[in-house]
Parts: C-alpha cells; sequence; structure tokens
C-alpha cells in the first residue's frame, strides 16, 4: 500500500527578504510564519499524510517554497532550475532524499528554466506555465520554453503529455490555478482560465481560492482567507480544511508552495 508523503522545509530565518514581483512587500512576521508553517504540517498529518523534512536551506529566504525547486511524478523526480539565479541553491539536499525514498533523478538543465509552482498535473497529463520571453531573450517568468521542452522530453517516455499555458501578470501557473479531485480547474476569471486546453473551469470567487491541495479523493486543503471559495467547495460535496497562511500570502506564496505530495 502506498505511504502518503509530505516534502516539507522549515521557513529560513531570512523568509522576510524572499522575493516579490507582482505584489507590493509587506513586513513578515518570522515568529507567526513558522506557527503557520507547524499548523499547516499539522493538518496534513492529521489527514493521513506523513511530513518529510527536507534539509534546512536557512540561507534561501524562498527555500520554504519547497515545491519550486522539485516536481515529482510516479517514481520520477524532476530537479528544477529556476528562472530566478538566487532561488537555484534551493535544490542543495533534495537529490539524497528523494533518492531515499526510490526517486529516479533528472534535472532541468542550463539555459533551460523551470519552477515547480509553475507545473500543475491532473489525470495524466502535465501543464505548464510560460510567460514567454522579452525582446532579448530573457524568460519573463520562471520557466521558459526550454526548461518546459527538457520536462516533456523526461515524461513523455511515461505517456504523459505537457502542455504550455500561456501566463500573464502572476508568479506561477499555480498562482492562478489548481485542479479539484474531478479534475475541474480552479482559478480567478483570466485569460489563463479562458485558455481552450482545459478540461473544465470553475470560477472562483476569491484570488487565494484558486490554489488547494488535494488530501484525499473527496478532502482539499486550501487557504483560510478564502472563506466565499471553501462555501463554494462544500457545496459541490467537497471536505474542505483551511490553514492560515497569511506571512507566505505576502510572499505570493500559497498552500500548494509549502510542500510536495509524493506517495511511497
Amino acid at each position: 500500500m502506498l505511504r502518503r508523503l509530505a516534502l516539507m522545509r522549515r521557513p529560513s530565518p531570512r523568509l522576510a527578504e524572499g522575493l516579490v514581483t507582482h505584489i507590493d512587500r509587506a513586513p513578515i512576521d518570522l515568529a507567526l510564519a513558522r506557527r503557520q508553517w507547524r499548523d499547516y504540517a499539522t493538518l496534513l498529518v492529521a489527514h493521513g499524510w506523513t511530513v518529510v523534512q527536507a534539509p534546512p536551506a536557512d540561507d534561501c529566504p524562498d527555500g520554504v517554497f519547497v515545491e519550486d525547486p522539485v516536481f515529482v511524478y510516479g517514481d520520477l523526480a524532476v530537479l528544477c532550475r529556476s528562472g530566478a539565479p538566487q532561488r537555484r541553491t534551493e535544490r542543495a539536499g533534495l537529490p539524497k532524499i528523494l533518492a531515499e525514498y526510490g526517486y529516479h533523478l533528472a534535472r532541468i538543465e542550463a539555459p533551460g528554466t523551470l519552477d515547480g509552482g509553475d507545473v500543475l498535473k491532473h489525470g495524466g497529463r502535465v501543464w505548464v506555465g510560460d510567460a514567454g520571453t522579452a525582446a532579448d531573450g530573457t524568460p519573463l517568468g520562471r520557466s521558459d520554453a526550454a526548461g518546459i521542452a527538457q520536462l516533456a522530453e523526461l515524461l513523455a517516455s511515461r505517456a504523459v503529455p505537457v502542455e504550455a499555458v500561456p501566463l500573464l501578470g502572476a508568479l506561477h501557473l499555480k498562482s492562478l490555478v489548481t485542479a479539484l479531485p474531478d479534475g475541474t480547474i480552479l482559478g480567478m476569471p483570466s485569460p489563463v482560465t479562458s485558455w481552450s486546453g482545459w478540461p473544465a473551469v470553475l470560477d472562483v470567487p476569491e484570488p487565494t481560492g484558486a490554489h488547494v491541495v488535494l488530501l484525499g479523493q473527496h478532502t482539499v486543503l486550501m487557504a483560510a482567507s478564502a472563506p466565499l471559495t471553501a462555501d463554494l467547495l462544500v457545496g459541490r460535496g467537497l471536505t474542505v480544511v483551511t490553514a492560515d497562511i497569511s506571512e507566505f500570502e505576502k510572499l505570493e506564496g500559497c498552500v500548494t508552495c509549502l510542500s510536495v505530495r509524493m506517495r511511497y
């Protein structure tokens, strides 16, 4: 029987120095962030997940957003290469722990870039946010066409299609959309949610309502800052668990960013 594991990494003492790109910087309460991180972990454990702690990355302000340096699919763990150069050291220490849990390792190589937060998987399909490039070829987002092509090649042997989704005005694809257990795409009305490649879309009333972590077949974890969306999902027959992640939202983080859900 497969165990349900969640890879997490504790917040860095330098959390307040984390990158912001599409929102204004706000003061971070580090003590509160640490409590919120522990509460998030406790919720996962209460719903049948075992938390696996990644090696600390105290010199990496954004290291707590462990979803970005690694993407897992089946028994494959892809170590990502962020479009933000200062985040590339975050994958240090991850290969060892992933190998211990039986993952086959692969890496996104230069010049390609990929952040795990841009990668949405569901039902044997994978979508990746691509913000395109500037006139000089510089990627406008964290993931680019070269990185997406590498991911597609890695997943081709598993017959998993990879589709690039045009991304505008957000840090990551999963800043705008995630998937419900039935595959419905959840998000605020936007060019991304109107993209023709989605199977089905459910509009939500709050930006932070676009983010869910699938805890079980009928249970999702979402931010406490989206009560209207929580009510909407309860009305669809889902059990909704909420976590207060206000300090991480100040750094464009969401519930998906704080863990990598694995099977073992």
